[in-house]
């Protein structure tokens, strides 16, 4: 069995051993750099890499780009292959912020042509309150033959974005707090608000209390309403950096909505141009 959206604790454990099959600890905090790569040495899935954010799955950021620029991705497919990753496997991502690192990673592989990823839903924090294992051990990598089979639709660019709203073809989905989509507090960026015909779902309403994804059904009811009669394959998701607007594709994917797509450099790409038209409240 393939798994494409999400997997569970019990389902990931029960094929730990399989040798086709690559898991990735994506643990990162914006606030400290070094943090997730820490987290990982103090314990980590057994047979897990470390996939960073900053190093590996973005490129430098320019002053002309947001803050995670999509990665290199020939240097990306090399980096897979080196990490044991082949077209044949299947690929388990993780973090500790219920998948808001993570799926920079699936959303990548997705776009690279690579079907066979799934996020782990609740990450190693419900990993481990399931009593499921962690070590210390790196694992021992055999390197893969992985190809990539780059689909450039999957993502827009600005000048793409802002030419689809003037035409009425997209809805535009931000999964930033309201306070920052509607200017309030901005924290990170230098400017505050949103892209004008943008609406907002945190990617937060995705989980329940527990960190773990809401039911199918209940996401599908929910974006639905969102977006009304609006076809899945003209929804754009975008946040401050092109990271966590892949949860919200993801958990459109989870409900069975498929083809959304990202706006890659997303609010700190947006800003850069001072022409582009800034929205608050």
């Amino acid at each position: 069995m393939a798994y494409t959206t999400i997997i569970s604790a019990a389902e990931l454990a029960a094929n730990l051993h399989k040798p086709d099959w690559v898991i990735f600890d994506c643990r990162f905090s914006l606030a400290d750099t070094t943090a997730g790569a820490k987290a990982y040495r103090q314990g980590h899935i057994p047979g897990a890499r470390y996939a960073d954010l900053n190093q590996q799955l973005s490129a430098p950021a320019k002053a002309y780009t947001g803050r995670h620029p999509l990665p290199n991705f020939a240097a990306l497919s090399t980096q897979l292959a080196a990490w044991g990753v082949s077209n044949r496997s299947q690929v388990v991502v993780y973090d500790d912020a219920g998948g808001a690192f993570a799926g920079r990673l699936w959303w990548l592989l997705r776009s690279m042509g690579h079907q066979n990823v799934a996020l782990l839903d609740g990450g190693i924090n419900h990993w481990q309150k399931q009593n499921l294992p962690v070590t210390t051990v790196l694992p021992k990598i055999v390197a893969g033959n992985f190809r990539c089979y780059l689909d450039e639709k999957q993502w827009l660019s600005a000048s793409e974005v802002e030419n689809a709203l003037a035409g009425n073809s997209i809805t535009l989905i931000d999964a930033r707090t309201p306070e920052r989509f509607q200017g309030r507090q901005e924290p990170i960026d230098p400017v505050a608000g949103h892209v004008p015909k943008g609406v907002n779902r945190p990617f937060q309403l995705n989980l329940d209390k527990a960190g773990l994804f809401r039911p199918a059904q209940q996401l599908k009811t929910e974006f639905q309403t969102l977006v009304q009669s609006r076809p899945p394959t003209q929804v754009v998701h975008m946040c401050g950096s092109g990271v966590t607007a892949c949860h919200n594709l993801l958990a459109m994917e989870v409900a069975g909505l498929s083809g959304s797509k990202l706006y890659a450099g997303s609010w700190s790409e947006w800003i850069v141009n001072k022409n582009r038209p800034v929205a608050k409240a």
